[in-house]
């Protein structure tokens, strides 16, 4: 569950050709890790990511179905290569917003936003940002799981 006093970490486990991050803060505990995955995702193990046992593309795969976007990865080959920013701004169009209210559960924004508070202060969020929808999260206006807690219907 959400504590505002805890540290904002980041925790990487590799199997040698991608690594996955966890970022805990933004975990909503939906549970679609280890149930989709589980001899790779095991909260009842420590440390409770095991990536050497499957194969990269069904982590990759597991990873991206994260809610929340706690989870993310990396391919270790990439990371090597020298990444650079373009020269011009490109006339692209901008990738797509999408919402989906989850039942029971928050709503996801998946895309890259800004998000103001009430101070007038912009924060980037992305690529999945989950968005309490019953009111009890610590951590407004983001989820923090309390939905599951408080048993919320919606």
């Amino acid at each position: 569950m959400f504590n505002p006093r805890r540290k904002d970490i980041t925790k990487k486990y590799t199997n040698g050709e991608v690594t996955v991050v966890w970022k805990p803060k933004l975990c909503i505990h939906s549970t679609v890790c280890y149930t989709g995955l589980p001899e790779v995702f095991d909260p009842d193990k420590r440390p409770w990511v095991i990536p050497e046992a499957s194969t990269t593309e069904k982590i990759v795969d597991q990873v991206k179905e994260c809610p929340s976007g706690a989870l993310s990865y990396y391919m270790n080959a990439e990371t090597e290569q020298e990444v650079s920013a373009p020269a011009e701004i490109s006339s692209a169009p901008a990738p797509e917003v999408t919402f989906e209210v989850l039942p029971n559960g928050p709503m996801l924004v998946r895309g890259f936003i800004t998000v103001k508070d009430r101070e007038g202060n912009e924060l980037q969020k992305g690529p999945v940002t989950a968005f309490c929808r019953c009111g009890a999260t610590k951590n407004k206006p983001y989820c923090d799981g309390a939905h599951s807690r408080i048993g919320f219907k919606g």
